[in-house]
Formats: structure tokens, C-alpha cells, sequence
């Protein structure tokens, strides 16, 4: 009796987790589980499935574990597994509690990597009120085929509201306001009636992405779209590009003229282009949408060439991004058509402030975020993405900083050269750094685009062909 009752004061750790930490090599002492102990080394270990299959899941006790940002990191929408199913995966190892053993189960496992800053980690034994201390390089060691990731709420961040009730109006319709807004990210593609992308477009995605591609493909999908076909003939044609002798076809155009890249990324432009109307409404003086995307395009293009050699972007890439910077204003006339009459009123009234001010004041949201996100739904490159959505910050420095920088110096450029709307901005030193490019390689890139401003217009009235 004595002996039972000393025993279930003082438990143990079952013997298979014993056994497999011996045989693992992992130091551990047995802690008895009391509150006071720190909540960022306890490590919570949650099962969770979906139709993929099972997924051992830690994170330390000081986090709540967001399940949204889960299904960002892994692309699954995880939830717990039924009790009964762990409940038999326990009884199975005589266990009453799950302890964060990787190589106890063998599903893959996802741990929250700042579990890792605490010295000592303390994890269920498999009997209740017991935890198991490892020092950190020793469970570091357990976690050798895991993956690591960032998925946790410090809850130190969420404060609820316990003791202001006068607050709770406030609170709530700022929650639903919140809600709503989710839901409609959510819902985005179903509510928002975005067009879908022309077969053209679709094609010239594919071969921008595939390294096998060859002239005779492009000129194969180019060819299928007589339309797109009579414009990259007589883009090539254009006194612009000063091309030798007559352009009698496509192939002639892409292999005498324009080149691989420029014809595939000219192509996408056109065709994404041609997916949604110019809106009859604009702001007054505001330079014509197409004339803006190819003096910008052929201003990037200009400073990508004057860019040290093994620091230059994809060029083909950088034009595009040229070419589609403003898409994001097509789309907000598309998506918002009784807003968009408003937001050209507040541009003509506003010529001081960039045109994000009076779109985040009176939408909530600007062109670029709303551009840089369809890029993303057609699966278009990351680069144009950030090309897109960065492009007004001059500090940006992230992944791909070369095409929203390049954009930006472009665009402050042409501004200062009386082209484009909004204030005249300053050209930072950094930003140039960044492009390894001096003031003077900047300006003569844009002098030189400009000295062929009547054929550029030309070019561009191209782009006016009815949808």
C-alpha cells in the first residue's frame, strides 16, 4: 500500500519514452509540472491532419498557435485530430499525455522556430504532471528531420479587453469591420469579377517559364493572335527601332529586330493589356495610360543596360515590369467603376500627393496592392509582384529589390521630366547605389528615350486598339 501510494506521488516517465531518449542519446531530468515553470520552454506538441495526412506540430506554451498562418506557411488547412484517433495512438504506448518526441510518431513535424532560445526544454513525459527537462542541443538534435517556421502569437500581444466595458462599442464594430475584411481577401477571387487571362497571355506565361523555349514557339503563339501578330510586325517596323529593310513576318520581326525576350515580354503586356478596357473616365492632364507604361518600360530598359553587367536583372523582366507598373489603375476602374469617377476628382484636386494618399483615403487600399495581387492570382513571376507593389517606396530592399527600385528610378525620372502624375520626388543616393548606377547614367538613359519621345508616342497609340 505504502509502496503503491509513494509511487503515484512520485511518478516516473512511462518506459517507452525512456527507453527511446536512451536510445536516442538525449539527456533529460523529470521535472514535476507546476505553474511557475516558464512558459516559453514548455513545448506544446498538437496533432493535426487534413486529407494530406498527419502533421506533430510544436510550439512553446507562451504563443497561441494561428492556424491562418499555418495554412500560409504549408499550404494545408490543418486542424486537430479527432480525440479518439489520439486517444488510441496513446493507448497504444500506454501514454496519457503526447510528448514532443519526433521519432515517437512517424509523421513529419513543424516546430515554431523560436522554440528554440530557451536553455532548458521541458516536455510531457506521456504521464500527467510530469515533464521531461532537455537542454537545447540535445532537443535541437530531435528535430534534425523537422521543419522549421514562423506561426505563432507571442500572447503577451493579445491584450483583451477585461476591464473597460465602455471600450466595447468601439471594440466590436471595429472587430466587424475587421471581419469583413477578411472575408472579402477571402472571397476575393469569387466577388471581385476579374477577368480571366486571354489563351494568348496563358501560352506566353508558359514559355516564359520554360527554359527550352525557342523563337519557334513564340512565333507559333504570336501567330495564332492575328492581332498581337500586326503589332509586334509593326512594332518591329516602328522607325523607332530603325530596323534594316522590310519586316515581312513575325519570325523576321523576332529574329531581325526585337529579340527572344523583348518580343515575349511585349507580347504578355499586349495581351495582358487587351484583358482590361482603358476607363473613359481620368484624371485631367493626366499623361494617357499606355503612353506612361512605354516611356517608363523604355526608360527601364535604357537604365537595366546601364546597370554593371553582373548585376543586371532579367532585362526582359524589368521592361515588363515597365510596361505593367500602372495595371493596378485599370483594375481599380474595373473593380471599383463608381469609386474610380471619385478617385480622378480627388487626383485633380490633390496634385501634391501621390495618388496611394487619395486611394488608401478613399478605398482603404491602393492600385499597387491591388495590382501586385493579381500578378500573384495569374501566377505571374514574383518579380513583377514586387515590381508592382514596391515600386513608391525608394528604400525597398527586399527579394527582387532590382525591379520595384528600377521602376521607382524610372518613374521619379520621367516625373521630373514633366511626364506622368503626381509630385516630383527626390531620386535618393541609396537607391542609386542599390542599382549601381550614377546620377549621370541616369539622366542620359532617360535624355536618350526622350529624344525619340514622337516615335515613342507612336508606339504607344498602338496600344489604343479597341478592346
Amino acid at each position: 500500500m505504502t509502496e503503491v501510494a509513494l509511487d503515484t506521488a512520485t511518478p516516473h516517465a512511462p518506459s517507452v519514452i525512456r527507453l527511446l531518449l536512451d536510445k536516442l542519446g538525449v539527456p533529460y531530468r523529470e521535472v514535476p509540472e507546476h505553474a511557475r515553470l516558464p512558459a516559453n520552454a514548455r513545448v506544446q506538441a498538437i496533432l493535426l491532419d487534413d486529407e494530406v495526412g498527419a502533421l506533430l506540430v510544436l510550439f512553446p506554451q507562451n504563443q497561441l498557435l494561428d492556424l491562418n498562418r499555418l495554412a500560409e506557411l504549408t499550404g494545408r488547412k490543418l486542424v486537430a485530430v479527432p480525440l479518439a484517433r489520439l486517444k488510441h495512438m496513446l493507448d497504444k504506448h500506454a501514454l496519457k499525455t503526447l510528448p514532443g518526441i519526433p521519432a515517437l510518431t512517424s509523421y513529419p513535424c513543424l516546430y515554431e522556430a523560436s522554440l528554440l532560445q530557451a536553455d532548458n526544454l521541458l516536455i510531457q513525459s506521456g504521464e500527467r504532471g510530469l515533464l521531461l527537462e532537455i537542454p537545447r542541443d540535445a532537443f535541437k538534435r530531435m528535430l534534425a528531420k523537422a521543419s522549421a517556421g514562423h506561426f505563432g502569437e507571442q500572447i503577451e500581444d493579445i491584450r483583451p479587453n477585461l476591464d473597460r466595458p465602455d471600450d466595447d462599442s468601439k471594440e466590436i464594430s471595429r472587430a466587424v469591420q475587421a471581419f469583413t475584411a477578411r472575408r472579402i481577401q477571402q472571397r476575393l477571387e469569387q466577388t471581385i469579377e476579374i477577368p480571366p487571362l486571354a489563351d494568348t497571355a496563358q501560352k506566353i506565361i508558359k514559355l516564359r517559364v520554360d527554359p527550352n523555349a525557342s523563337i519557334d514557339d513564340i512565333t507559333g503563339v504570336v501567330e495564332t493572335d492575328p492581332a498581337l501578330a500586326a503589332q509586334v510586325v509593326s512594332w518591329a517596323a516602328s522607325p523607332y527601332y530603325a530596323s534594316p529593310g522590310k519586316i515581312r513576318s513575325v519570325e523576321d520581326a523576332i529574329v531581325r529586330v526585337l529579340g527572344f525576350d523583348l518580343v515575349i515580354n511585349l507580347a504578355l503586356g499586349l495581351a495582358l493589356g487587351k484583358t482590361l478596357s482603358l476607363p473613359k473616365d481620368h484624371p485631367q492632364e493626366a499623361t494617357p495610360y499606355w503612353q506612361q507604361s512605354i516611356y517608363t518600360a523604355a526608360v527601364i530598359e535604357g537604365l537595366t543596360r546601364a546597370m554593371p553587367r553582373a548585376e543586371r536583372p532579367e532585362a526582359g523582366l524589368t521592361y515588363l515590369a515597365g510596361l505593367l507598373h500602372n495595371f493596378g489603375y485599370l483594375l481599380l476602374a474595373h473593380v471599383f467603376p463608381p469609386h474610380f469617377s471619385l478617385i480622378c476628382r480627388h487626383l485633380e484636386v490633390n496634385p501634391h500627393l501621390c495618388h496611394t494618399f487619395v486611394e488608401q483615403h478613399l478605398l482603404g487600399i491602393s492600385r499597387e496592392q491591388i495590382g501586385a495581387w493579381l500578378m500573384k492570382l495569374w501566377d505571374m513571376p514574383e518579380e513583377l509582384s514586387t515590381a508592382l507593389r514596391f515600386q513608391h517606396d525608394p528604400s525597398y530592399d527586399g527579394e527582387y529589390a532590382a525591379f520595384p527600385n528600377l521602376v521607382c528610378l524610372a518613374v521619379r525620372l520621367l516625373r521630373a521630366r514633366g511626364i506622368g502624375t503626381g509630385p516630383q520626388e527626390e531620386i535618393p543616393d541609396a537607391l542609386l547605389e542599390r542599382l549601381s548606377l550614377t546620377r549621370e547614367k541616369a539622366e542620359e538613359a532617360v535624355s536618350k528615350v526622350l529624344e525619340a519621345e514622337t516615335l515613342l508616342r507612336e508606339l504607344a497609340s498602338q496600344f489604343h486598339a479597341p478592346h
